[in-house]
């Protein structure tokens, strides 16, 4: 029997594997013994103990068909082969999203890599094609079915993409196809206000450097400029206007007019190169844009909206309308690194009103940098951006600041505490690569308005930036919350530790649920983009306790899902959890190590399991038996009619639409009920749209269950409608101030700097009074006019040495590269000169 050749070359790349990693699970060879044993020892992906009820999973269901040669085949199996060889697979769900009607859309991933028969660094230029898309439909018995859309490929680009190639043609295949031009794989996905899902930037595979007609080169991932719209109710793909930057690993937010902010990304990801723009070579996309949804185009933000960003940065829509930077990414090792990376580590916001970033503060540190006069750190230090004034005005405010209050800098740098968990904070500190940035409940104050928010993020792995890689290669279990207050546009950065995971894990979707409570889902043991195929796979979910802070272990799910797993809420609040759509082990084909304990690298996983949680089972929840089905952001009242009379929760939960861990418009919106009659509760909608911008929600109610469990409903659908009379208009401005809740003057720290630094006026100090964690008490946060004026800030923690401090700023300076070292030399010198 003749053997086909992509076999026999298959075949020689899994013995290449094989003998770096062992054959057996007693001795898993060079890198078995590097990465600690098999894939899956104690500690390593092992399912912990779950105490009590932890939920269950359903068994994995797919797609019944693989179309091969123009003809659908019913099998079980992932991939079948065409008659020239070549394989075609089931897409899997690396991006999806939660339809209005509750149907699921979802993109495939990495179509193409099974053709890859020696190396996916020489072939995938030649063998990728556009990404698959699907519809999902699951009836009342869970029974699922499938639709193609049209233009299923999203269609983009159908007469090729304008690459921007280092030869122009000359040792490039960017114009030898089309086939692989336009790839939904890598682009960011957003709702828009009707239900519509826009898809943004995406992939042109081509070799560079390659030659037609030979299968194989370098292959090169583009970024795209495309935009491209599902609408549900035609189940079709259109076209809508193009970026102008090609991006690929973008992150999306809708903002409060509904017009949708882009940032990051990166033009060509592993040859990132532009003679025409040198300072652009290196890094990512900094330059930001706005698309308006009336228009259908997008604009350039402007010279003061760039910023350095990780691929895919963690964004999310505060109260005020401005955009936060969260300090995470995805770190895609070993490429998507930047000479100014060094500034990833840096929380920020941006405002679309003025267009233009500031800096909050170190991530997970106490270094609040908008209240040292450090607002604009990240934006002067651009280089594409270099402005003199700016420059200047930026050491202006930073000593005018230092001498109008000279005890804030010093108050800052004693705020964290010197504890057993010290070394945790510092090395959770700054970005945090490759896990999920959750946005928790936005609860309204005494006087309705939302002013706090946090954000849980869990595992990832840890920031390297300052030495020259986004990313760690083994994550950790560190968790941490991490709180923006807004008043206007004034806002304080603060971040505290919780519990920790139960294991370490990379790549874990988290969801947040109707609850209060937050589960994550799959996941690897360590980054499985450094080294593909040879991570071990973590199937035991867990959940974060909003009121305890701590994580519990819970049910495992059957398949094991590493990268580009997802994982989304349900309407009836159950999770679907799927994806898993792995890089070619060790970057040369599919070669499955699971036997030695590994992650399942048999290619693309197509299946999707249920994750029920307890909840869910339980046969007392409370049913919605008459709501809205639209509301406007007009600060109305409106009634709920359920089957209970202690409804005690209401909440809008934004659909989920999320691709690599990310959703920039993930919402969660507590209501406040304001009256009861029987089973009738009133609710007050808000009059801010920066808090439930436009689109498509889930109307959750909830109640405590007398063991102490929250029982929520089955969702309701809502649509939330902006001012029909003025849609497009400005920001509902939020006129009530923040509550001021009562300063503390306890704890260790309170009673030992109490009379340290005496303000001289009624015996107060300047640093009283003083947050200290065994009190429990939370300060006033000061406006930017009051530290202006040369008031006392009130300090909201307590205890940590000055170096500790200034050691992060100089370790974050020295980590930058020689060209931006010397910029921080011309800054100084500026400041001598002034």
């Amino acid at each position: 029997m003749r053997i086909p050749k992509r076999y026999i070359r298959a075949s020689l790349a899994s013995a290449i594997v094989l003998a770096i990693a062992g054959t057996t699970p007693a001795h898993a060879g060079l890198l078995g013994g590097l990465l600690g044993g098999d894939g899956k020892s104690a500690g390593d992906g092992q399912p912990s103990e779950v105490t009590g009820d932890g939920g269950f999973f359903s068994e994995p269901f797919s797609e019944p068909t693989i179309q091969v040669d123009g003809e659908q085949i019913a099998t079980s199996e992932r991939c079948i082969p065409e008659a020239d060889g070549n394989l075609q697979c089931k897409p899997s769900a690396g991006t999806i999203a939660v339809l209005g009607d509750g149907r699921f859309v979802y993109l495939n991933a990495l179509e193409g890599t099974e053709n890859a028969e020696l190396a996916v660094i020489a072939q995938f230029g030649e063998v990728s094609v556009n990404d698959q898309s699907r519809v999902m439909t699951l009836d009342e018995n869970d029974q699922p079915t499938w639709t193609k859309p049209a233009q299923n490929d999203g269609g983009a680009n159908p007469n090729g993409n304008d690459s921007t190639t280092l030869t122009g043609g000359l040792l490039d295949t960017a114009d030898n196809t089309d086939m692989n031009d336009g790839a939904l794989f890598c682009a960011d996905v957003v709702f828009l206000p009707d239900g519509r899902m826009m898809a943004v930037g995406g992939t042109d595979y081509y070799s560079e450097p390659g030659v037609d007609g030979l299968p194989v080169g370098v292959v090169e991932l583009e970024g795209l400029k495309s935009s491209r719209i599902f609408d549900p109710e035609t189940s079709t793909w259109s076209q809508s206007g193009d970026m102008q930057y090609g991006r690929w690993y973008p992150s999306l937010v809708s903002m409060a007019n509904s017009d949708i902010f882009v940032a990051s990304g990166v033009t060509k990801l592993l040859k990132p190169v532009y003679p025409e723009d040198p300072l652009q070579s290196g890094r990512n996309v900094v330059q930001t844009e706005t698309y308006d949804i009336n228009s259908g185009t997008w604009s350039n933000n402007g010279s003061a909206a760039q910023r350095s960003l990780p691929l895919f940065p963690r964004m999310h829509l505060l109260p005020n309308g401005h955009v936060f930077y969260n300090a995470g990414g995805q770190a895609f090792n070993p490429f998507g690194q930047a000479y100014d990376q060094a500034l990833w580590n840096i929380v920020g916001t941006y405002n679309p009103s003025t267009k233009q970033w500031s800096d909050l503060g170190y991530a997970g540190l106490p270094l609040r940098l908008n209240e040292l006069g450090l607002a604009a750190l990240s934006t002067t230090l651009n280089p594409t951006n270099i402005n003199p004034d700016q420059v200047e005005r930026l050491l202006g405010d930073l000593v005018g600041q230092t001498l109008d209050d000279p005890t804030a800098a010093i108050g800052q740098l004693l705020e964290t505490p010197v504890d057993d968990r010290a070394v945790e904070r510092a090395i959770g500190s700054g970005m945090r690569g490759s896990t999920f940035s959750i946005q928790l409940p936005l609860r309204p104050d005494s006087n309705g308005g939302y002013h706090e928010s946090e954000f849980l993020t869990a595992g990832g792995v840890p920031t390297y930036v300052t030495a020259g890689s986004p990313g760690g290669y083994l994550p950790i279990s560190s968790s941490r919350i991490d709180t923006v207050t807004t008043n206007g546009d004034d806002m304080a950065y603060e971040s505290r530790l919780t519990g920790s995971l139960n294991q370490p894990r990379w790549y874990g979707s988290g969801v947040m649920m109707p609850d209060n409570s937050v589960m994550v889902f799959s996941g690897g043991t360590r980054d499985g983009v450094v080294a593909t195929g040879l991570e071990g796979a973590i199937i035991q979910s867990e959940r974060f306790d909003i009121e305890t802070e701590t994580w519990k272990p819970m049910a495992s799910a059957n398949r094991e899902r590493t990268y580009h797993n997802t994982a989304v809420l349900m309407t009836d609040g159950r999770v679907l959890v799927g994806g898993h759509s792995p890089i070619n082990t060790a970057y040369l084909s599919f070669i499955n190590l699971d036997e030695l304990g590994f992650a399942d690298y048999a290619g693309r996983d197509p299946s999707f399991e249920i994750y029920t949680p307890p909840y869910a089972a339980r046969d007392d929840r409370p049913t919605i038996e008459q709501a809205p089905v639209a509301l406007l952001t007009n600060g109305g009242e409106f009634d709920i009619r359920t089957d209970r009379s202690n409804i005690d929760q209401v909440m809008l939960i934004r659909r989920k639409a999320t691709t690599h861990l990310v959703d920039g418009d993930q919402r969660t919106v507590a209501l406040p009920i304001i009256g009861r009659s029987g089973d009738k509760v009133t609710v007050k909608m808000t009059s801010n749209r920066a808090v439930l911008p436009a689109g498509q929600y889930m109307l959750f109610v909830s109640y405590k269950a007398e063991d102490g469990m929250r029982l929520p409903s089955e969702s309701t659908p809502v649509s939330v409608l902006a001012d029909p009379g003025n849609p497009h208009g400005p920001l509902a401005q939020q006129l009530e101030p923040a509550p001021q809740e009562e300063d503390s003057n306890g704890g260790v720290v309170g009673g030992l700097l109490g009379g340290v630094l005496n303000s001289g006026n009624n015996g107060g100090s300047l640093l009283d009074p003083l947050f200290d964690l065994s009190s429990g008490g939370v300060s006033a946060v000061p406006t930017l006019g009051q530290l202006r004026d040369g008031t006392p800030q009130l300090l909201t923690e307590g205890g940590i040495a000055i170096e500790g401090g200034a050691s992060v700023l100089k370790q974050t300076v020295d980590g930058l590269p020689v060209a931006l070292q010397g910029l921080v030399i011309d800054f100084t010198n500026l400041a001598g000169n002034n």
